[in-house]
């Protein structure tokens, strides 16, 4: 990465920097530079490489040709009960490290620093919004900062390195001395700003037979300094190694490993297939949009049929490894929600079979491309549909199990279950793929020959399933026969007691539904409902179930959501007494057609 440009080199971290100071030989200011970007109303600071930044707790270190303006320039907008002292230490700092310097930028900072007075900083060029902020410095008549001069970097990589000698390091398998303190990550979700360690030791309780903080741990300086810098890069807001949104409270990374057979080309493919595959991002256009989501369905539809991962991704390598990381925050602490690492091709076929238990016909409303998880989730288990309330465990298990092609937890089918009996709207039909998933995934995994239909099946033998029909059909009995001004149908009454207790709800429904039948027979019209509910009733056993388990409920949900679209589909009347109801938008109901729903 470092080599690519996409990471710091080896003793440099990426750092937001302010504001430039423009040396003159004799190492007077003599220009104040503003290198901060507009983002938005607001002026950002400008993220820069320069000298790794040194880790403060409470004592008074200062970093290396670069820091904030108490260090550098003795002056901050606070109190400053110790600003003196932290700029006393940054000129010890450079006196000793530029000691018998001879580069010209070297020289211009050592003598800026010997001769600058804090009571100079109310002057021009410099400016009040200049405190606190870092800053760097530069030669006059040249565009390198000084950090980035040969000499500078020289300096840098001839700072005291650990002695070979010591614990063998966790990750590198040699003996070096540890790391005392681990480098702080930064960009996860809901983490402190300011960074959060993935590996620390505080407390005397963290600690085994007396070692002091990494000794717990023992990682070299250098291996420490890859894994931060690395991490750091990939969790950067604009990087293609991370996933747009969090799954639930997991912010998730991903790589291909680069090898004597696997090319940075290749690698790169694997990333960008990988992160259009499971997090697709909306196309410029609606058109694009729809074209590239029927790529992205016919690619998986491929996998999951069986074709190689060189038919429907050429650009990959065979055999390429590919790593995934979920991270979440745990106060000053991140945890591994999880890790996984596999060949690409074993990732996208487990992807691929994920959204083939998840084929639903007619497809759920709104999807028009193979949904990513996240949005999955928000639909089937989050109040409001907000992401902030996906429960955090179960987006990470979630994840586990189609990045691993085990089980679904049984909480996401509780979870859709418990969505459903508060009111969320079975008909779009979101909640009946999940469930059809985790039916699916059950049933393949167990040796079950068992299957859960993707479309209407009226011969299902499940009675869950025909039950569920059976509302369907009940439900549109009456709003046949009451038509428009509907406060409330059977489903907002009982959708709930009726996937749970069928024998104490459907009696007084069934008895409801012959008022309906007898209306509509009355007024002579829509005798297919009638023919529906008795066909259904048929096939149903000759005492109905008292409650039904949670898988029953599921397929419940999956034969009303069948039954209901089959209606709408063969009965444009019925989809418009819908379309004029108080409970439903003008088009809610209507059949799903791909090309709209695409769009």
């Amino acid at each position: 990465m470092a080599a690519r440009g996409e990471a710091e080199a080896p003793g440099f971290s990426r750092e937001k920097i302010g504001f430039c100071l423009v040396l003159a030989p004799d190492g007077a200011v003599v220009e104040m530079q503003d290198l901060r970007e507009t983002a938005g109303r607001k002026r950002q600071p400008r993220l820069l490489d320069v000298p790794a930044a040194v880790k403060r707790t409470a004592g008074i270190l200062p970093n290396r040709l670069w820091d904030k303006t108490a260090y550098v320039l003795g002056r901050t907008a606070g109190p400053g009960r110790r600003t003196a002292e932290e700029h006393a230490a940054f000129k010890a700092l450079h006196r000793e490290l530029l000691a018998g310097a001879d580069d010209p930028g070297l020289l211009a900072l050592a003598r800026f620093l010997e001769s600058w007075d804090p009571a100079a900083f109310d002057a021009a060029p410099f400016e009040p919004e200049m405190l606190d902020a870092n800053l760097v410095f530069r030669l006059a008549g040249e565009h390198a900062y000084l950090h980035d001069r040969p000499a500078a970097r020289r300096l840098v990589a001839g700072a005291p390195a650990a002695e070979a000698t010591g614990p063998v390091c966790l990750v590198t398998g040699r003996p070096a001395a540890p790391l005392r303190l681990h480098p702080t990550i930064k960009g996860v979700e809901g983490a402190q700003s300011s960074g959060a360690a993935l590996v620390s030791f505080n407390k005397d309780a963290f600690t085994s037979y007396g070692k002091m903080q990494g000794d717990n741990a023992p990682v070299s300086a250098e291996a420490g300094f890859r894994y931060g810098a690395a991490l750091n890069r990939m969790l950067d807001r604009t990087s293609r190694n991370r996933l747009r949104r969090p799954l639930g409270d997991a912010t998730v990374v991903f790589w291909a490993d680069t090898s004597a057979t696997v090319d940075e080309d290749a690698a790169t493919a694997a990333e960008d297939t990988f992160a259009a595959w499971f997090d697709p991002a909306p196309g410029p256009a609606p058109d694009q949009d729809a074209a590239e989501a029927a790529l992205i369905r016919d690619a998986l539809a491929a996998l999951a049929a069986g074709r190689p991962i060189a038919a429907v991704a050429p650009a990959v390598s065979p055999g390429t490894r590919f790593h995934i990381l979920g991270l979440t925050p745990n106060a000053a602490r991140l945890s591994v929600r999880f890790w996984l690492e596999d060949s690409f091709e074993a990732f996208a076929r487990r992807l691929a079979q994920h959204h083939a238990d998840l084929a639903l016909e007619p497809r759920p409303r709104g999807w028009g491309r193979p949904p990513a998880i996240g949005r999955l989730l928000v639909k089937t288990t989050a109040l409001q549909e907000k992401f902030e309330n996906i429960p955090p465990l179960l987006a990470g298990e979630v994840a586990r199990a189609v990045l691993a092609g085990t089980r679904y937890p049984r909480s996401w089918l509780a979870a859709a279950l418990v969505r459903l009996r508060a009111g969320d709207d079975p008909s779009t039909g979101w909640h009946a793929a999940a469930i059809r998933a985790c039916l699916m995934r059950d049933l393949r995994l167990t040796g079950d020959r068992g299957e859960i239909p993707v479309s209407l099946d009226k011969d299902d033998p499940s009675p869950a399933y025909q039950l569920g029909r059976l509302f369907a059909a009940l439900e549109a009995a009456q709003r046949l026969a009451l038509g428009r001004g509907l406060n409330a149908t059977i489903r907002d009454r009982y959708f709930g007691a009726a996937s749970a207790t069928p024998a104490g709800v459907f009696p007084l429904l069934l008895r409801g539904a012959q008022n309906h039948v007898g209306r509509l027979r009355k007024d002579g019209k829509d005798y297919w409902i009638e023919r529906e509910i008795g066909e259904i009733v048929e096939r149903l056993p000759s005492a109905l179930p008292r409650v039904l388990r949670l898988e029953a409920q599921g397929r419940f949900a999956i034969g009303y959501y069948h039954q209901r679209q089959a209606q709408f589909a063969r009965r444009p009347a019925l989809a418009s007494v819908e379309a004029d109801g108080t409970e439903a938008g003008p088009t809610d109901d209507t059949p799903i057609e791909d090309s709209q729903d695409d769009v």
